[in-house]
């Protein structure tokens, strides 16, 4: 079969690249092209986040960010913990002595302390750290955290507003 189409040259084909001539550097540029070369200017970039103010440097996830790893910590001494309690009941009491004198709202604090109390906290705090970074990686189910924060703050939303309009059309009511 022969199509009767005829093949034209690149060349030929103008309507598809419309060039002018440059002539300050002879070299052919699309029309649609600035005739003037684009300055180098920073360019703002629109996002289409909102803007979250009041967090200084970190943005809300670098917050929340923070306190998962001190609750990866938290979870971490947990399951250190219930495993300790099994087989070796001595050292489960030392460490829930040391979490009784040291606060676990700093996870990276927690285990630095714990390191430093003796060489059998250090091995509690060895594990403790592998544990933690064990969870966080293979076992914390991430899609299901966005999917229950989600929900929750749609529940939340729908129960504060339905709360409102029945204290408010109770008000007009009355009247």
């Amino acid at each position: 079969m022969e199509s009767s189409a005829a093949v034209q040259p690149v060349s030929q084909l103008s309507f598809l690249f419309p060039t002018k001539p440059n002539t300050k550097r002879n070299t052919f540029y699309p029309s649609s092209w600035p005739s003037k070369p684009r300055t180098s200017r920073p360019t703002r970039l629109h996002c289409q986040k909102m803007y979250v103010p009041g967090f200084g440097e970190a943005s809300p996830e670098a917050k929340a960010a923070k306190n998962l790893h001190s609750f990866f910590t938290y979870i971490a001494v947990r399951i250190v913990l219930a495993q300790l309690e099994s087989y070796n009941p001595e050292a489960y009491e030392e460490l829930m002595e040391f979490i009784g004198r040291h606060s676990l709202n700093d996870g990276d604090k927690f285990c630095a302390n714990l390191m430093r109390e003796s060489s059998r906290h250090k091995g509690l705090a060895l594990r403790i750290i592998e544990v933690r970074s064990a969870y966080c990686k293979n076992d914390f189910e991430w899609d299901n955290l966005k999917r229950l924060a989600i929900k929750m703050v749609d529940e939340g939303n729908t129960k504060l507003m339905r709360e409102y309009v029945l204290e408010t059309s109770k008000v007009e009511s009355e009247k």
